[in-house]
């Protein structure tokens, strides 16, 4: 049949299984949302406020359903307003794919009216780019994107059209969407040297990455940890990957890890790395982390094998398959003393906070509660962020949804709008610093223009909290900036964009708070009043091994030393 390139791109999309997009419209890019018009009641387009709100909603669809999250801009300050939420996605694997449209073909090159060269902008920041002057390709080229997002390692890939193709007309024929079997380029000897060093192991520790996420490999994970009798730890981008109730569960790893995950890993004997990248943030000082271990890696990706820190052993191929193979080779073992050393490190180390006041970690413990922890948590970066990693309980995947690598800050509100379409029955809360909330409020506007019923939580310290806890242990509590305490009403903001509001400044108007916001099913914000100068413990310094970890207990105690 003979149709126009912009009804190309809606008849690819209906043929990827697309349903949802999030954009913006402007002048090149209008023949597309022409074409979306006629098409409104099989793919509904959500309007954000801002292209950045766009790409970050893509971003939370996809990570809460595991399908390719799909983002549109203009032109210009359109397609370039898309690149933070394209980074963020790239960071953390996550497959989306933005359409962008260009100036037509003859004005390319020519500084014409917002025209920018968004395929060069993005190629580090994408799994690939293109860029189509003929209608001939269009079809193809937009199939290729969304194998490629969804193949091998998920990420981002971006699909910038001239304008006149999205008007030139073409022959279309449909097509079945590319079913490509999961990867696995290990050799026998490599799944020998692994095993061996498993059945030879007396103290192993599973280190679960963002790829236990991706790979769906959740229940292969929990056999695994039951077959060989060993602990778990995770990182933030795993949460939900391995039951956060079970006692085989030690918590988070890394720079706010728990004591328990950080000192058991410095301890063990052999480290199973699923699906992680052994990130900065993780791993500390790289020469002392593990260094007892012996390490196994198991990644899709062949170029983070050996990248941050050397292994012994490594499996590369989608994990969820790998695992299935390895379990089935793998005898029943027994490490009763080692769980013992490690639930004695639970024991010891438990989290904790001053709960004699509002704080954070009590209100993401009463979500936890309320909701039964089956909420989807969206969070923005900071100590809200790890306070929500550390004390909500995660016992799925895709129910925590944070910027892991890129660290962006303005990234919850949209991701939880993402999530909240791509998972209508399930509550969805976005827990956001003040900070961290004045970046992107504005998508407020976009939750009550649709009605999306999710919750914005503000936790209010009127202070750029994570930088100020950096300020207070390692620059002598210069606050250059970080202070925040100024007279913006987010409650007002709120009302002002269409939702409700609620303000909390005591413990027991949390729950309240909590139960009313998820009534209303409307979007609605509550901001949390608390102290300026709460901390996310433990930390381990930047660049420190994860045996220099400490809590406020052993920071009082050094000072007062």
């Amino acid at each position: 049949m003979q149709l126009t390139g912009s009804e190309i791109v809606v008849e690819c999309l209906k043929e990827q299984g697309v349903d949802t997009v999030f954009g913006y419209p402007g002048g090149t890019i209008l023949n597309v949302y022409d074409a979306l018009y006629k098409h409104s009641d099989e793919i509904k387009h959500v309007l954000t406020s801002h292209e950045q709100g766009a790409a970050h909603a893509a971003d939370g669809y996809a990570r809460a359903t595991g399908k390719v999250g799909v983002c549109m801009a203009t032109s210009g300050p359109g397609a370039t307003n898309l690149v933070t939420g394209i980074a963020t996605a790239y960071m953390d694997s996550v497959p989306m794919v933005a359409i962008t449209a260009n100036v037509t073909l003859p004005m390319l090159g020519k500084d014409s009216f917002q025209e920018v060269d968004i395929a060069g902008v993005t190629m580090p920041i994408t799994k690939h780019g293109f860029i189509v002057k003929n209608v001939e390709i269009l079809a193809d080229t937009i199939r290729k994107a969304f194998h490629i997002a969804r193949s091998g390692r998920p990420g981002p890939v971006l699909v910038d059209i001239t304008k006149d193709v999205t008007a030139a007309v073409c022959e279309y024929t449909p097509e079945k969407p590319e079913v490509e079997e999961p990867a696995v380029k290990y050799t026998e000897a490599d799944l020998e040297q692994a095993i061996t060093f498993i059945s030879q192991a007396k103290k192993p520790f599973i280190y679960l990455g963002g790829g236990a996420v991706a790979s769906g490999a959740s229940e292969e994970v929990a056999e695994l940890a039951e077959l060989i009798d060993a602990p778990v730890c995770d990182t933030l981008m795993a949460k939900g990957a391995f039951d956060g109730k079970s006692p085989r569960y030690t918590g988070m790893i890394g720079m706010h890890g728990t004591k328990a995950s950080n000192l058991g890993v410095s301890q063990c004997d052999l480290l199973i790395a699923l699906g992680a990248r052994f990130s900065d943030r993780v791993i500390g000082n790289p020469k002392k982390f593990a260094e007892n271990a012996k390490v196994i890696q198991i990644d899709i990706d062949a170029a983070e094998i050996n990248k941050n820190i050397r292994v012994d052993a490594a499996l590369v191929g989608d994990l969820k398959t790998v695992l299935t193979t390895l379990n089935g080779k793998l005898s029943k073992q027994e490490h009763s003393e080692w769980m013992q050393t490690v639930w004695d490190l639970k024991t010891r180390f438990p989290l904790k906070y001053d709960d004699g006041q509002l704080s954070c970690p009590y209100v993401i413990e009463e979500i936890d509660r309320i909701t039964n922890g089956e909420a989807i948590i969206t969070t923005d970066v900071g100590q809200h962020q790890m306070w929500a990693a550390q004390y909500y309980q995660y016992t799925k995947p895709r129910t925590f949804l944070s910027s892991g690598g890129l660290g962006t800050m303005g990234y919850g509100l949209g991701a939880c709008i993402g999530a909240q379409l791509g998972q209508p029955d399930k509550i969805c809360i976005n827990i956001a610093g003040d900070g961290c909330f004045r970046m992107n409020m504005n998508e407020l506007a976009t939750a009550s223009r649709y009605n999306i019923p999710i919750i914005q939580v503000v936790i209010n310290n009127h202070v750029l909290g994570m930088v100020r806890q950096w300020q207070t242990l390692f620059y002598g509590k210069r606050y250059s900036q970080t202070v925040l305490n100024d007279k913006v009403d987010f409650c007002k903001v709120a009302e002002g964009l269409g939702c409700a509001a609620i303000r909390v400044t005591k413990k027991e108007e949390v729950a309240p708070a909590i139960k009313k916001a998820i009534s209303l099913k409307a979007p609605v914000l509550i901001e949390c009043i608390i102290p300026e100068d709460d901390k996310v413990f433990p930390m381990v310094p930047a660049g420190a091994p994860l045996t220099d970890v400490f809590d406020g207990e052993d920071l009082r105690e050094k000072q007062q030393a």
